[in-house]
């Protein structure tokens, strides 16, 4: 799941400015820009087929699964997403890692099922790492409880809400080959293909 970005950078240019210091933040914007765009020519992007697969349960939990969550967490960090579904890197397995609030360590969840779903729902715009340029309204439970298992295979039960809820909603479906413009109404669906189809050239 992706970030709204705010692209609007503003410096301050006042004379006691520190030029230097505006050269550093160019240079980490540059370098922060070059890693996204890396991270997301790793991650499946809208017309692959991987993303309409449904992933399989995980069974075996060693150093290949430990591995797979560490690229994945680096992926999503690289890509400034705040989700990331082991199917948009091309793996038929059933996991995914989120990241909901920056202040706290990334989270992985293997295996996850929703046990509870709240009846009230919410409707809010929600971009995909492999849908780039979309944003599309989609409606979520506002409360769920999420069960499964770590990395380790120990067991997992968090209460989620609001955006930490929209956010496993959205993975758990790239797990099923779902994808928001399955879940947005046929207008923004129409604009959102508009925008995912590749453009005809005629030479």
């Amino acid at each position: 799941m992706a970030h709204e970005h705010d692209h609007d950078h503003e410096h301050d240019h006042d004379h006691g400015h520190d030029e230097a210091a505006v050269d550093e933040e160019a240079r980490a914007e540059a370098e922060a820009d070059a890693r996204r765009r890396l991270a997301l020519a790793q991650i499946r992007q809208y017309g692959d087929p991987a993303l309409r697969l449904k992933a399989h349960e995980v069974a075996e939990f060693d150093d290949d699964l430990h591995r797979l969550v560490d690229r994945m967490v680096a992926l999503m960090h690289d890509a400034q997403g705040i989700g990331l579904a082991a199917t948009q890197v091309g793996v038929l397995r059933r996991l995914f890692v989120f990241q909901p609030d920056p202040n706290e360590d990334a989270r992985v969840i293997v295996n996850p099922v929703i046990s509870e779903r709240d009846d009230e729902t919410a409707s809010d715009e929600e971009g995909c790492l492999s849908l780039q340029g979309v944003r599309v309204p989609v409606d979520r439970a506002v409360h769920v409880v999420l069960e499964g298992k770590d990395a380790h295979g120990e067991d997992l039960r968090l209460e989620l809400d609001d955006y930490a809820a929209r956010i496993v909603q959205h993975e758990l479906d790239h797990l099923d080959g779902v994808l928001i413009i399955d879940r947005t109404n046929d207008e923004h669906r129409k604009e959102a293909l508009g925008i995912l189809r590749p453009r005809a050239v005629i030479g």
